[in-house]
């Protein structure tokens, strides 16, 4: 008979077998002991990451051109960034492409807090507009804070006979291509926004598509273009001063700085709405605790009474959320867009 004694051969085999949950269990709690510890020291080593941050100067990547909107928004909110966190933070204009050359070269900057993007919902369209762009946005990005939001006001330059939306969709009835308008470029909220008239309107213009807004406004003024859509915040003294004459805003109510001035849907083209809106992201892989720290700097600001009052006087709107709020509304805006531009057949020129 075989003996099963302690220092038998097969006792040992047996123990062994038996033991080996029990060495599994061990090896188990190891492990997640150490991805406990190498997760901590992750955590602990952002958290002094963002605590310095930051302790040299920021670039905020601008993908348009100077002058205009975001430009000038850009260099408000680098203003008050430096002023808040004590370190320079220097806006690099990269126009071109509709925002693309700006944006691939933000996009391939070290994920660290110091390359930032200033976007805007040129981007959330060009994800459908131009599919074959270099970067994906809500993957190579993530999104850190909003800015603002203002209408835009379609002006028409004052010797070209127009002075109602009316006039301009008879004449555009009347002879397809004679009328064109200028754009940022393409896929900017200007060129989108004359793309849903024109889809909507049911008419043919020309669009005329310019590296900045600066260009298209410069030529609009000097009646080389007939109109443009362009924001309220940079284009209201121009209507004041009668070089140009604001026909229609494209929010769903009037404007507070052009209260005069009908919406699209009051002057003829119902359920219109496009807006501009403004935001800052960060390359994939920039530590949460950084990207928390700037929505946190840019939040306040954009909630202090004063700049409320300045922006308000400018007719843009401040917007306030934190990084998943923002990513969601990035996300849902894509789908807008993406929904209009396959409904009107949009496409590049």
């Amino acid at each position: 008979m075989t003996s099963f004694g302690k220092s038998s051969p097969a006792h040992r085999s047996v123990a062994a077998t038996l033991s080996k949950p029990a060495a599994m269990r061990r090896n188990m709690g190891i492990a997640l002991a150490s991805l406990l510890l190498v997760g901590t020291g992750i955590f602990l080593s952002q958290q002094a990451h963002a605590q310095n941050y930051p302790n040299r100067p920021v670039k905020i990547v601008v993908p348009f051109a100077t002058g205009g909107p975001a430009d000038n928004y850009a260099r408000f909110i680098a203003q008050r960034l430096q002023e808040s966190l004590g370190q320079s933070f220097v806006v690099d204009n990269k126009p071109g492409a509709g925002s693309v050359i700006g944006t691939d070269l933000a996009a391939k900057s070290a994920p660290d807090g110091y390359t930032l993007l200033l976007m805007s919902n040129t981007q959330t369209v060009n994800e459908t507009l131009i599919p074959n762009k270099p970067y994906a946005l809500m993957k190579d990005f993530v999104g850190v804070a909003p800015i603002n939001y203002s209408d835009l006001v379609l002006v028409v330059n004052p010797t070209k006979g127009m002075n109602t939306l009316a006039d301009v969709i008879r004449v555009a009835k009347a002879q397809p291509g004679k009328l064109n308008y200028a754009s940022s470029g393409p896929g900017t909220p200007y060129h989108m926004a004359g793309e849903l008239f024109k889809s909507m309107a049911k008419i043919d213009m020309v669009h005329v598509p310019y590296k900045g807004s600066s260009g298209a406004r410069t030529d609009v003024l000097g009646g080389q273009v007939d109109m443009m859509f362009d924001a309220v915040t940079t284009m209201t003294e121009q209507v004041r001063g009668g070089k140009v004459k604001a026909l229609a805003t494209t929010g769903l109510k009037r404007s507070d700085v052009m209260p005069e001035v009908p919406t699209l849907t009051e002057a003829g083209v119902t359920g219109y709405e496009a807006t501009i809106w403004l935001g800052l992201m960060a390359p994939t892989g920039t530590p949460k605790a950084v990207v928390d720290k700037l929505n946190e700097a840019v939040s306040k600001i954009a909630s202090q009474p004063d700049v409320k009052a300045t922006w308000t006087k400018q007719g843009a709107a401040p917007m306030v959320m934190n990084p998943t709020v923002f990513d969601k509304y990035m996300r849902d805006d894509i789908t807008k867009w993406a929904n209009v531009i396959k409904k009107a057949n949009i496409k590049l020129d």
